[in-house]
């Protein structure tokens, strides 16, 4: 009888398992609490979007949409995609939900699961998490400013260093056409250097993804190419140079990347990237940027927009290399050892009296002895054991130990509570 295969999870996913759920538990919580002092509030979209939804809103020639989605059709002959990013499907909700008849603008953070279908290597996943913040119904450069100092502000208080800010400005509607017919002339005449196929491809579908090419004759060509500052209209170069007299007035350094575009068709005017200040570590760990077309393309009336993203995996990663992953220790954590079976079935209700305190309480293993419960409370790092029998039960006591000084005393559980919460 030939073996069974075993059961894994798929390629490109992983699971994540105490510890190291606390760590990702803590950052997640660090970003929320971040987002919220800024006065974003929470939202959650499905998992699942309609497909029309990307090609929609994110364009159909991006890697993303090309390559990258899972799509599927249901039982019911919906064409569905496990949604790989986060904007489109907040805009949606915007949209569906009637939110633009709320006092605007309005700030919105989310944390999830995404999906594409890329291949895995260090930093991408299949199945990769985000965190990211949404400022919906205002133009102005103050609000690219507040996203991009939501997004620096949460690096730093992670306590990640040597972090750089990326900025351009790729224009609007009403000057990057102006603008893609010069980039599209300037790469037509050195189209025997492109020699990456997708980007001869890209050449005519979306000649703007070239400049965000990471291939070493690509960017070597477009280091030269035409700029989108160079072509900016009067209202773009207005806000172009707000924004960055506003990040000088904070004191937030940025450089100005010119070949800085993102992946994504909906942007416009200010994009920007915070990556790693490293030789040879260019991962980016946070972006984003204005997409004021967006939810007009999705059906709904022009509404400016900006916003950002950051991956959680390459966040821990690069936390980790700074040496600053530290697994958050629960302080009290109270064991209750038993002795017996009606101690046994005391420490149930006793333990709700603990945790009604907040104070996070495990019952030991049944039919272990008194030693092998200890033992058991040590290996869980709980900070203190209550140790309950017979006699504890009748007096209406229990011997309360602190694993940390070593200290015993017999004590009411109203005085228990009381010794452990100090």
């Amino acid at each position: 009888m030939k073996n069974k295969p075993k059961l894994q999870n798929p390629r490109g996913t992983f699971d994540i398992l105490p510890p190291n759920s606390y760590i990702w538990k803590h950052i997640q919580n660090n970003l929320s609490n971040i987002a919220e002092l800024f006065g974003y509030s929470p939202i959650a979209t499905p998992i699942i979007e309609d497909s029309r939804l990307f090609a929609r809103g994110v364009g159909e020639v991006t890697d993303i949409v090309e390559k990258e989605t899972y799509t599927f059709q249901d039982r019911g002959g919906d064409l569905l995609s496990l949604r790989p990013e986060g904007t489109a499907p907040i805009c949606r909700s915007y949209l569906q939900n009637g939110m633009h008849n709320l006092p605007q603008p309005i700030r919105l953070y989310y944390n999830g699961p995404f999906f594409r279908y890329d291949r895995p290597q260090a930093g991408r996943y299949r199945q990769l998490h985000q965190f990211g913040a949404e400022l919906i119904g205002d133009s102005s450069s103050t609000t690219d400013v507040e996203i991009i100092q939501l997004a620096w502000n949460i690096l730093h208080s992670l306590g990640i260093k040597n972090i750089k800010l990326l900025i351009n400005s790729i224009g609007d509607s009403n000057c990057r056409a102006n603008y893609i017919n010069h980039l599209k002339k300037y790469l037509t005449e050195h189209i025997n250097l492109l020699s990456h196929k997708e980007c001869i491809n890209r050449l005519e579908t979306n000649p703007l993804r070239i400049l965000d090419c990471k291939n070493e004759s690509c960017i070597n060509l477009t280091q030269n190419a035409p700029t989108s500052i160079d072509f900016l209209c009067e209202d773009c170069q207005g806000h172009w140079n707000k924004t960055k007299s506003l990040l000088g007035d904070l004191a937030i350094q940025y450089n100005v990347d010119t070949t800085l575009v993102r992946g994504l068709d909906y942007y416009t005017k200010t994009v920007f990237e915070i990556v790693p200040d490293t030789e040879g570590q260019q991962n980016t760990l946070a972006a984003g940027g204005r997409y004021d077309g967006l939810i007009e393309q999705l059906g709904g009336s022009s509404t400016p927009a900006v916003g950002f993203a950051m991956g959680i995996e390459r966040t821990i990663e690069i936390m980790q290399t700074q040496n600053l992953l530290d697994t958050p220790k629960i302080a009290k954590k109270l064991t209750i050892a038993h002795v017996g079976e009606e101690a046994s079935q005391y420490a149930m209700q006793l333990a709700q009296s603990f945790r009604q305190k907040s104070i996070v309480t495990i019952v030991a293993p049944r039919n272990r002895s008194l030693k092998s419960q200890l033992r058991f409370a040590n290996s869980i790092l709980s900070s203190h054991v209550v140790i309950i029998g017979e006699s504890e039960i009748h007096n209406q006591t229990l011997l309360l130990r602190n694993l940390n000084t070593k200290e015993q005393q017999e004590l009411d559980i109203k005085s228990a509570i009381n010794q452990i919460s100090k």
